[in-house]
């Protein structure tokens, strides 16, 4: 009937990372309404978080506040929640937070992966992760707990165990963090803590594989290698991890090893879900969901999954799923976007939908290991050396929000280059009272 207001549908968005974000930002807000749903108020950038945990950036110069980002979107039918969705139920519709139910027309799982221990759970309390911001902040300030008791320390045994430093995993975090402790260690020890020499300090890439960063290509792994082996740090390749007690690193061959601090980088896996609602699973390998062509989760109507959480295998290119890589978060989030577009407007004027299915375009790969020393990976060339640190650094800025972190990040990488040396070795702990428990805990 002509005059008759149409219900717009609702979207409801799990995560703002570069999936969710990107898709927000590309869907047409007249069309729908979208709701956003994150367990933190900021969006961050997780490639970055070594350099928070070595204390080369502060963490405010990688996040940036959704509820600023979303305004700059004008649409009186886009809103942030603060929360963490732990249930879904795709029978009556909804996602579950502590705090509320949300109801959805449309739903998109981009809420990406957290660590993988590889069923050794007791891990979790006793090792070091980068995968919040929270964690590399932790890192940080235990990092330099170590170093400052570790000055104290007049017997050079003990204060060796104090500074073993073991990580585990050669991918490109894994050596990113190495490498930044390999640069502490090489520039910052002899000016700063002049009682601890050098050989003291230990830091050692386990990776259970015959190479370092596995996904790039042998000619960049072994550019790795002579890098951290420029910064004293020791790569064992086809070395496992058995368990780790808080003070010594059990090998699978049997072996201990001394490790003051273990920080692990071997894995991933998708944030778990309660799925209500369906005798369907449509979870696969890796906690992932199984999406189609289309980021469309099998077996679940209405329901998308993109980024590190989807697994599609319908990409020909791709046949095993696709890397769990920044750009095909961006690029599933903006593709899923317009073909949302494209159907609510073929609804509305009565035409034929037509939807773009996904293929990844590989824009190449790349590491850092420290000042002049990256590697970088395109289709038809490798760069390495102080050019490829140039171009890593490129990428990095202008993939961060704001105008205000780009030149806060520029500056403090200029100053550290020329001075060797940043202000924000800063230990603060957190103060003990008044004794509380964060509203999201359980």
């Amino acid at each position: 009937m002509e005059g008759m207001i149409t219900r717009k549908k609702k979207i409801v968005v799990i995560g703002g990372g570069f999936a969710g974000l990107n898709f927000v930002k590309h869907v047409d807000l007249k069309q729908y309404d979208v709701t956003l749903i994150d367990r933190n108020n900021f969006h961050c950038f997780p490639p970055l978080f070594y350099q928070v945990a070595s204390a080369g950036l502060d963490p405010a110069s990688i996040c940036f506040p959704l509820r600023r980002e979303l305004r700059k979107l004008h649409s009186p039918g886009l809103a942030f929640n603060m929360g963490e969705v732990k249930r879904i139920d795709v029978a009556g519709k909804a996602v579950y937070t502590k705090e509320e139910c949300v109801g959805y027309d449309i739903l998109i799982i981009a809420a990406g992966t957290t660590n993988n221990f590889f069923n050794m759970p007791q891990l979790e309390k006793s090792v070091y992760t980068l995968k919040s911001t929270s964690e590399a902040l932790r890192c940080r300030n235990d990092i330099l707990d170590i170093l400052e008791k570790a000055a104290l320390e007049k017997n050079h045994e003990v204060q060796k165990r104090m500074l073993n430093f073991v990580v585990i995993g050669g991918g490109p975090t894994g050596v990113e963090i190495a490498g930044a402790i390999g640069e502490m260690k090489r520039y910052v020890l002899p000016r700063e803590y002049p009682s601890i020499p050098q050989d003291n300090m230990s830091i050692t890439i386990l990776e259970g594989s015959d190479k370092l960063l596995g996904a790039m290509s042998d000619q960049a792994s072994r550019q790795a290698l002579r890098d951290l082996d420029s910064l004293m740090v020791k790569v064992r390749l086809g070395t496992l991890m058995k368990e780790y007690d808080g003070s010594t690193v059990k090998l699978a061959t049997g072996e201990n090893m001394p490790a003051r601090m273990v920080i692990w980088t071997a894995g991933v896996t998708g944030v778990p879900f309660q799925i209500d609602g369906t005798d369907i699973s449509p979870v696969g390998r890796g906690n992932r969901f199984e999406v189609d062509g289309y980021c469309r989760v099998k077996g679940l109507e209405d329901v998308y999954a993109l980024g590190d959480i989807a697994l599609m295998t319908a990409d020909p290119a791709w046949p095993k799923g696709h890397p769990q890589l920044a750009q095909v978060a961006i690029q599933q989030g903006r593709m899923v976007a317009k073909n949302l577009n494209a159907a609510v407007n073929a609804e509305r004027d009565g035409d034929t939908v037509r939807l773009a299915a996904f293929r990844y375009k590989d824009k190449g790969s790349m590491a850092t290991i420290g000042r002049n020393r990256a590697v970088v990976d395109m289709k038809r060339f490798h760069l390495s050396g102080f050019s490829a640190w140039l171009a890593w650094m490129f990428v990095h800025l202008i993939s961060l929000l704001g105008m205000r972190n780009k030149l806060t990040v520029l500056i403090n990488w200029i100053w550290a280059y020329f001075n060797y040396s940043t202000s924000l070795r800063l230990l603060i702990h957190p103060c003990r009272y008044p004794l509380r428990r964060r509203w999201m805990d359980d």
